[in-house]
This record gives structure tokens, sequence and C-alpha cells, in this order.
């Protein structure tokens, strides 16, 4: 089961659907909704909307992840629930390249449902990574994801912003239809490269269940699961540390470039940093796993709070474009770390055939995390009109997140969490 080719295969996942998470969430969607989806609003109206659209997918997930993560162990369905997801967010990538110019309610409701499918398949890719690592690799192994996520994500970015910037090369009237080529291409690029993880990662078997059981036996087990972690005070107090500190990570992932857009950085640098991000990220998450193995796990992602607490106190004063190349570089080389170590130091603490089950529980966090940082920026940017002071408040996240973490003791926890389950 923990053979190379189910390691890698798995791996390819992330270098699959990050094609997403780079191309439409962070990059072109946020710059085509302003200038495009969104045409002729306000910059702190279009930063709101979009705060809004991440906000009310992320609330979904949150409804949704725990119950599907518990049918999942139940009936042994997490690569069929992670394939149900992943080819949703893959249909509407590809439906946003119909989406027309000032359309903005049809262009959030179509990100909005692939973002559902993006954040869900997440969830039971998650939950594979306890079947094809063991607790000596894990780190290892969920850092290769994120790299890996990181050179395919930043592969196909670099062929969509060679395609924007030489649109006529390619055979495109404009930069609109190169951006929609480019929604399109994500499509094919995730659809292509999760074929490998169907076909190679295999999935224990439960034993047989009625199909018309699942949802009763989800609940019951998802009820029991909640019961269960409220009594883990370790494990509980683990998940909201990392419910804190995430927010900041996926506020900024999501809000970077509409921030930059918003201080007046031109697009083709905002583009240009984003690549920076994904081209350094790539060694340095695999850095970032390895500085875990020879230090300590929580300690590594200590020191990466701490960097993510500097560069939003540096990017509220940010004045220069320079500036915003410089962050872009200092966020690459801590943010795989950070989610790579953070699923890797999950992943230890709990039993693996709960994990589907539990990491519907991390994800629920996470993707709640999604819904409360997005909406925090932008409820502040709409009251002080102000994007500086919108950035600043992502700040508490990382600082009561830290503080929750530095009490988290790993090995009581483990202990605690297997005693509980057996």
């Amino acid at each position: 089961m923990n053979n190379k080719r189910s390691i890698y295969s798995w791996a390819l996942y992330d270098w699959a659907n990050s094609a997403y998470a780079t191309t439409v969430m962070a990059g072109f969607f946020p710059l085509f909704f302003k200038s495009y989806f969104s045409a002729n609003a306000d910059a702190t109206v279009s930063t709101a909307q979009l705060g809004f659209a991440n906000s009310i997918s992320s609330f979904i997930i949150v409804l949704l992840a725990p119950l599907l993560g518990a049918i999942a162990d139940v009936a042994s369905l997490k690569k069929r629930f992670l394939f149900i997801f992943a080819y949703l967010g893959i249909l509407m990538s590809a439906v946003l390249a119909l989406v027309g110019e000032g359309e903005w309610q049809i262009a959030v409701f179509v990100y909005a449902v692939a973002n559902i499918g993006f954040m869900a398949s997440n969830t039971f890719y998650d939950g594979l990574l306890p079947s094809v690592s063991k607790k000596a690799n894990v780190d290892f192994v969920s850092g290769l994801g994120f790299a890996f996520g990181y050179l395919g994500g930043g592969i196909l970015f670099a062929i969509n912003v060679w395609m924007l910037q030489d649109f006529t090369l390619f055979g495109f009237e404009n930069e609109a239809m190169a951006i929609k080529a480019s929604f399109i291409s994500v499509a094919i690029w995730w659809a292509v490269f999760s074929i490998p993880l169907l076909l190679f990662v295999d999935e224990k078997k439960n034993s047989d269940t009625q199909e018309i059981a699942l949802i009763k036996q989800g609940y019951l087990r998802l009820k029991s699961t909640f019961s269960k972690i409220s009594q883990l005070k370790g494990l509980l107090l683990f998940l909201i540390a990392y419910w804190l500190y995430i927010d900041g990570v996926d506020t900024i992932i999501r809000m970077a470039v509409d921030y930059g857009m918003a201080l007046g950085f031109d697009s083709n640098n905002l583009i240009l940093a984003l690549l920076i991000v994904q081209f350094v990220g790539f060694p340095a998450t695999l850095g970032f796993t390895k500085l875990a193995q020879l230090w300590d796990t929580k300690k590594a992602i200590f020191l990466a709070i701490s960097i993510y607490l500097f560069i939003v106190i540096w990017a509220v004063f940010m004045e220069e474009v320079h500036e915003f190349y410089i962050l872009a570089i200092i966020i690459a080389l801590v943010q795989g770390g950070i989610q790579a170590l953070s699923r890797s130091y999950y992943a230890k603490m709990i039993p693996h055939k709960h994990a589907a089950e539990f990491f519907g529980f991390y994800n629920f966090l996470g993707k709640f995390a999604a819904i409360l940082g997005p909406l925090l920026v932008a409820v502040v940017a709409l009251f002080s009109q102000n994007s500086r002071v919108a950035m600043a408040s992502i700040s508490i996240f990382f600082i009561l997140g830290a503080i929750l973490l530095y009490f988290v003791d790993e090995k009581k926890v483990t202990k605690d969490v297997h005693k509980a389950l057996e």
C-alpha cells in the first residue's frame, strides 16, 4: 500500500487540482472579476463581492464535509467522492469561459460551485493520506503533495500567463479570450492528471454496507465524532488553533491579487509575483518538511506563523510594487510548509480507519476559516473604505492561532485519541 507508485499517484492529484487554485482562484478570476465580470464597479465593492463569493462556497463545504467524510469511511467511498466533486469543479472551471462581461452574478455562482468541487475533493484527498503513508514518512508524503501542487500549478499558470501576454500568437482576438481559454485549460489539466490517483491509489474496503443506510450511518458516525472530539480537549485545541492560523493563510491566498490591484499595482506585476510563488514554493515546501524532520513539526509550524504575521504587517505599509515581489517570495518560502505540516501533524494524531471522518472535521474548520477570513476582509473594506485596514485585520488570526498551538501536546493527544477510539 505504501509503495512509491501509490505515493506519487496520490501526490500528482495536487499537481492536477493546483491548476485551479493558481490560475483560477488566486490568479485570473480575481483579476478578471474586477476588470471584466464586475466591470465599472468600485474597487472596494468588487472586493466585497469576491469575498462574499469565497465565503458562501466555503460555508457550504462546512456543512457537507464532516457528514460526507463520515459516510466515506463507513462505505469506503473516499475515492468515489473525490472524483464526483473533482469533476464538478472541472466542469465549472470550463463553464467560467462562457460567462459574459458584466455578468458578475453568474460569475460568482459558477465560481462558488467550482470552489465547492475543489474544496470537497480535497477533503477526500487528505483522507487518503494515511492510506499511502506511514507515520515515519507522513511529513514527507504530505509535503510532496504540496510541492507537486506548486510545480504543476506553476507550469500551467506560466503557460496561461504566456497566453495572456502574447494572445495574438495563440490566435486570440483579445486578453479576455485568452483568460477564458485559460479556464478551459485548467479543466483539461485537472481532469487528465487526476487519472493516476484513480488507477493506482488503493482504498481499503470495509464490509458491505447497504447504500440506503449510508446517510443514516453517516449521521450517526458524525454525531459520535462530534461527541468524541468535544471530549478530546488536546485534539480540539489543535483544530481551533489550525482554524485560526489557516484562516490568515487562505485569506492571503484568495485576496492577495485583489489587494495589490486596490493599491494600484499593475496586473502584470501581480501575475508575475504569483508565478514566483509557485516556482519558489516547490523546493521551499520540500525544504520545510525536511526542517520538520530534523527539528520538530510543531516548531516549524510556529516559525511559519511568525513569518506570516510579519508578512501582514509589512503588507499594511507597502507602497512600492517591488515590495509585493519581496513579500511573494517570503510567502512562497512558508505557504506550502505550513499547509503540509499542519496536515501531517494532524494525521499523526488520528487513527487511520477514521481518516476521512476526522479529516472531514479538519477541512470543516479549514473551510469555516475560509468563510470568516474573506468575510472579515469584505466587511472591513466596506466599512473602512480602506484596503490596508482590511489587510491588517487578518493578523488577529495568526496571533490567536499561535497562542493556542503552544498548548498542544502531540504525544498526549495521540495517546488520548487512540484510547478513546479503541
